[in-house]
């Protein structure tokens, strides 16, 4: 072999080093920001961050995206806005990551997805609801798979409205009703979607008032539904609040038809379980459906089995646990973005920065059952009032009943219909 034959071998050679070293390089890094302490963590911030960190380990198992490399740096934000923010900044100025993932209450994702616009990193909301993230905003980079909350409300009050005759024994327009919720941007949202259906329905709105999570008593809001005597409570909060809340509630006597939970603390049936017992029996909650009570026949057939990844994955990650919406919920849309959004970015739009992944995302048009929690993907465009919002998002009414989740609204999802009003003998029932 001449010389000049082994230069060009050693040549190829080094070159397909150089080559290898550079796709092994090629990464990109994902900040992942949930409450893992305070408040926010027990009222399902924590689950939502175990669903999505099953999601990252099963990709960074199947060897990344597209030869990329996932690189996870995962943060706490402490229940606690200003920290969400600092930890964003920190993520993109000090760790350099490529985009950021997760967050969980509105009340930290309203300021921080307006500090990361500025920052003009991509941002992927998992969960946070309040409207007030995205309404007439126009950002740029942010985008929210999840429902908006002004639907929770809407769907709340319709299920009361289809059964206020044939089950409470009132026509809607005499059936009094009260709307409670925790004074942050996610109580807020809620509780005008609720007043908006209450409106739409014509129920007399007996109550209507926020209060603090970090209250150390809810006393005096009891006596306020007490003198009020709602026919059906509307009620927004994380927990610790809600359980305080409903103990005091039932130290003071006071008697309903129906208590209508809206998401977060109400989606943790564990920790109301701790806190109250045989009470969180007929309880309701609002949110995306799990993704353990979606119809297998109505989903993409390749989801079925991934759904099935995420039970056996958060089984083992907490054995004796109920898998709770929050989990499937954070699993499902970071699915959707290993899945939809990033691989074609880097094969479409050329890489991983903000302009690529934000022109991925909205090229996402999913029909009904695209997604784990049944529903489709098509994000609202940067002129629209509601840029970034999956317009096609949709929640369900889910009721406790004897340790079991069941999905009662809307009917096209209905497993069974609701147990209306609270059986007599029950605590708070007025039966």
């Amino acid at each position: 072999m001449s010389k000049m034959v082994r230069l060009a071998f050693a040549f190829v050679a080094c070159l397909g080093l150089v080559v290898a070293a550079q796709a092994q390089d090629r990464k990109i890094k994902i900040g992942v920001v949930y409450d893992l302490t305070g408040p926010f963590a027990g009222g399902g911030s924590e689950l939502q961050y175990t669903g999505a960190k099953i999601m990252i380990d099963y990709f960074i198992k199947q060897g990344g995206v597209e030869g990329y490399q996932i690189e996870p740096i995962y943060a706490d934000a402490q229940s606690k806005p200003d920290v969400a923010i600092n930890e964003a900044v920190r993520l993109v100025e000090q760790e350099k990551v490529d985009m950021l993932m997760g967050f969980y209450s509105s009340a930290q994702c309203v300021p921080a997805a307006a500090k990361v616009e500025t920052l003009k990193k991509f941002m992927w909301l998992t969960t946070c609801i309040s409207s007030a993230v995205l309404d007439n905003r126009h950002l740029h980079y942010v985008f929210r798979p999840q429902v908006s909350g002004n639907l929770y409300g809407v769907a709340a009050t319709d299920m009361i409205a289809e059964y206020a005759k044939s089950k409470l024994g009132k026509e809607p327009k005499d059936l009094r009703v009260a709307i409670v919720h925790e004074d942050g941007a996610y109580g807020v949202d809620v509780a005008k979607g609720d007043e908006a259906g209450s409106k739409k329905h014509g129920f007399n709105v007996v109550l209507k008032e926020g209060y603090s999570i970090t209250a150390p008593d809810l006393s005096a809001l009891v006596t306020k539904l007490k003198r009020a005597r709602p026919d059906v409570i509307f009620h927004t909060g994380y927990n610790p609040d809600i359980t305080l809340l409903l103990r005091q509630a039932r130290e003071q006597g006071l008697k309903v038809q129906a208590i209508v939970g809206q998401g977060a603390g109400y989606s943790v049936y564990d920790k109301l379980k701790e806190g109250l017992g045989d009470d969180s029996n007929h309880l309701f909650t609002i949110d995306p459906i799990s993704i353990w009570l979606t119809n297998p026949k109505s989903l993409d057939p390749a989801l079925p089995p991934v759904i099935k990844m995420v039970g056996d994955a958060f089984d083992k990650a907490k054995p004796g646990a109920s898998r709770s919406a929050h989990v499937g919920m954070s699993a499902s849309n970071a699915y959707l973005f290993f899945t939809r959004v990033l691989p074609v970015a880097i094969k479409k739009y050329g890489g991983i920065d903000g302009e690529a992944l934000r022109k991925a995302a909205l090229d996402v048009d999913l029909p009904e059952g695209g997604t784990m929690l049944g529903f489709g993907v098509k994000f609202a465009a940067e002129t629209d009032q509601l840029a970034g919002q999956n317009m096609r998002a949709f929640p369900v009414v889910t009721q406790y009943v004897d340790g079991k989740a069941v999905v009662v609204w809307p009917k096209s999802q209905q497993q069974a219909e609701p147990v209306l009003p609270l059986p007599a003998g029950t605590t708070y029932s007025n039966k």
